[in-house]
């Protein structure tokens, strides 16, 4: 079988399991968080952090239960790593330093699991359990809860309430993630990935030299940073590492895990608002742009000029023979289209323009399919922004879902989309113009640039994957990435929950001839076109500078 034939094979199947999980997933996700009732753990939960789950929060109370929850992980994952050396089944790591202890923290707890650290070298069995992987579940949760209220604020009238955080936090991560996780840790762990609390292994190879094989539970663990959209791995190459990655099927496995819930989640929106065509018009442009990106940047890898290149097949440099060019160039689109972060390739290998390819689908805002909820309203966020453009085209005032999009409401829209690319230029920029930004390059010139630049989208949108011949584990990045990580996955918040209060405050308006019908296909075109345009506005000087320049020239 041609390598090619293979690809196409291998999306395909991808394609199909993804729509054939779509409906049941996304109906289930919409039941869940519509339930009255609550499971015998969920009210023991409730119980013990003395929360009502059945009274209603209006945008600022939900907006406070987001941030307190988030404030006390920060601090409890920031104490963890820095006793860790006080701690059983440390394995004999030391503390983590300050800065980099703020820095994982941060991380982990804004869904991005940016990692200045080698896990296998840095941290014990508790840290990574009972820190950071909770921190996969409960990060990804909240993203998911923040999505489900923006739903309510379009599918309520004349209220202003948003359900309860507490509620719609617990029941994501019970009866969602831990469940999809634990069937997908079973079926890793068949594959061939390893699962314990053993300690180090130290051997000798064949050629007299020692080696240290670190142990860990590391299937669970995978299971829910490619589920949760999290990213952060147990070793430091990650999804490319055996250990986490045995093989073909396992990394088929993971990137299905990456694009499940994001896919399936516009579902949930369309059941939730009373119309499911809503929701295949969101899933659309999410699919297209996503599967416009697996279509460039696999033909640029394989196209990529140089003899060597020529003679292997394609760009082979930092890419595993286990998967090739083809399950290479997936995964990559697919983890930094969802905030994910995973890899089981080093993109800083890619060539010129593949590598601006998944540079750009950062910059969209990981909204094809986006992050665990984070997908969901970016998405929304963007569809509100194409709806009002339609407005001034035809000269009607704006509506989507029966709700008029007024004055506040494009405020706090621009707002959201104004956040991430400000961190990130802003971050870059300072930098760059820093003697600690230049040093930090391991290369000169446009790709010592896209290195930079790769860093601060990485860590804005709350992806945390990287050009990885980035120096990054210093105090000044370890501090401004943090930074920007924090502010990257809170303040876009605050504008949704604020819109969606707003939203949920409206009395609904009936349809007639003049509504922009937005569950057609007119209108998932216009949402596509929007993103790119707004994207490009955006990006396009720093993208000229970085990978657009490095393309061209090599």
């Amino acid at each position: 079988m041609s390598p090619v034939l293979a690809d196409v094979l291998q999306v395909s199947a991808l394609i199909v399991a993804l729509a054939l999980v779509h409906r049941p997933l996304g109906d289930y996700m919409a039941a869940v968080y519509s339930s009255k009732k609550h499971l015998r753990v969920e009210k023991w939960i409730y119980r013990s952090v003395g929360a009502n789950p059945d009274a209603e929060m209006r945008w600022p109370a939900y907006l406070r239960g987001v941030l307190i929850f988030s404030a006390v992980s920060v601090l409890f994952l920031y104490l963890l790593q820095r006793v860790q050396d006080k701690l059983p089944l440390s394995l004999g790591f030391k503390a983590i330093t300050a800065d980099q202890a703020f820095n994982t923290a941060a991380s982990f707890v804004s869904n991005t699991n940016w990692q200045s650290y080698s896990g296998e070298v840095a941290m014990g069995h508790v840290t990574q359990t009972a820190g950071l992987a909770v921190q996969n579940f409960v990060s990804a949760a909240v993203g998911m809860a923040v999505a489900i209220a923006l739903v309510r604020g379009f599918a309520r009238a004349r209220s202003g309430e948003l359900g309860n955080f507490w509620a719609d936090l617990v029941r994501g991560t019970v009866r969602v993630l831990i469940p999809l996780a634990a069937v997908a840790a079973v079926i890793l762990v068949a594959c061939g990935a390893i699962q314990n609390f053993g300690d180090i292994h130290h051997l000798t190879t064949l050629t007299g030299d020692g080696q240290a094989l670190s142990p860990g539970a590391v299937a669970s663990q995978e299971a829910i940073k490619d589920l949760g959209t999290n990213g952060g791995g147990y070793f430091n190459a990650n999804s490319a590492h055996p250990f986490e990655n045995p093989n073909g099927l396992s990394n088929l496995l993971e990137i299905f895990l990456l694009l499940v819930i994001p896919f399936s989640l516009p579902r949930t929106f369309g059941r939730i608002v009373g119309s499911i065509k809503q929701g295949y018009a969101i899933v659309a442009a999410m699919g297209l742009i996503w599967f416009g990106a697996v279509i460039a940047v696999t033909w640029l890898e394989y196209a990529h000029p140089g003899t060597a290149s020529q003679l292997a097949g394609g760009a082979m440099e930092g890419k595993e023979q286990r998967f090739g060019e083809g399950a290479s160039s997936l995964f990559s689109v697919s983890t930094t289209m969802t905030s994910t972060g995973s890899v089981n390739s080093f993109h800083d290998s890619f060539s010129g323009l593949s590598g601006g390819v998944l540079l750009l689908g950062m910059m969209l805002g990981e909204i094809s399919p986006g992050g665990v909820g984070s997908g969901l309203y970016g998405m929304l966020v963007m569809a509100i922004i194409a709806v009002f453009i339609a407005g001034l085209m035809v000269g009607r005032t704006p509506e989507y879902l029966g709700k008029k999009i007024s004055t506040r409401e494009i405020k706090l829209a621009a707002c959201y989309i104004l956040i991430t690319p400000a961190l990130c230029l802003i971050g870059t920029a300072v930098a760059i113009a820093l003697p600690d930004g230049k040093e930090a390059m391991t290369n000169i010139g446009p790709h010592g640039f896209s290195e930079v630049l790769y860093a601060y989208t990485s860590a804005s949108n709350n992806n945390g994957s990287a050009f990885a011949g980035f120096g990054a584990n210093t105090p000044f990045f370890n501090t401004t990435l943090g930074l920007c990580m924090l502010l990257g996955r809170f303040l876009p918040m605050v504008f949704v929950l604020a819109l969606a209060g707003s939203l949920a405050e409206q009395q609904p308006v009936p349809e007639t001839a003049g509504t922009l019908r937005t569950e057609k296909p007119l209108f998932t075109g216009l949402l596509v076109g929007t993103i790119l345009i707004i994207t490009g506005l955006t990006f396009f000087p720093a993208l000229a500078l970085g990978p657009l320049a490095e393309g061209l020239t090599s």
